[in-house]
């Protein structure tokens, strides 16, 4: 018996039996590894509705399936011990919360260029006629790169960025008042 440490209520984690665990394991690894096989998909020379239909679900209905087919197999015990078990290797890949001054501003950078570069180009393409002739893996770059600033830029911006979805959420700037205003009556 393990113990899950994180709560007021402390729960026993039981450990499913082997063959449900490597059974559901196997299962919630295949489904978000399912990803992996759409340019297979796209060079197998099937028919276009087939092929667009497969990668959808390769990329967003399988996952989610294959998810909830672990989580019966594994039940409620089972999926919390290879959460447990996989968030222990997965932590150390996490981004740490704080990060250097410098590091911040890299990441600043490499999130914000491609985001400018996307919203300038349609109008740059009206006066400058070279930009049509981008070459398109350019653009899977300005993907990674704002996906990598993601990392670069540490936990406390993803909290910042998760705050811009949340509508009570307030900013708190070091070095300035907080202001109180009444509300409306």
């Amino acid at each position: 018996m393990m113990q899950e440490k994180g709560s007021d209520q402390t729960s026993q984690l039981n450990t499913p039996p082997r063959g449900r665990l490597i059974t559901g394991g196997v299962i919630f690894i295949a489904g978000f590894a399912s990803p992996v096989f759409i340019p297979i998909v796209l060079s197998s020379g099937l028919q276009d509705w087939m092929i667009a239909g497969l990668s959808g679900l390769l990329a967003f209905g399988i996952p989610e399936l294959f998810m909830i087919i672990a989580v019966a197999i594994l039940g409620k015990d089972g999926f919390a011990y290879l959460k447990k078990v996989l968030g222990k290797y997965l932590k150390p890949l996490a981004p740490p919360d704080e990060v250097s001054r410098a590091r911040y501003n890299f990441g600043l950078v490499l999130f914000s260029v491609p985001i400018l570069v996307g919203l300038l180009l349609p109008y740059m393409e009206l006066e400058f006629h070279f930009v049509k002739d981008i070459p398109f893996f350019l653009y899977p770059v300005s993907d990674l790169m704002i996906i990598s600033s993601l990392f670069i830029l540490g936990g406390n911006f993803w909290d910042k960025l998760r705050a811009l979805f949340v509508h009570q959420a307030k900013a708190i700037l070091p070095g300035v008042r907080p202001t109180t205003k009444i509300p409306p009556q």
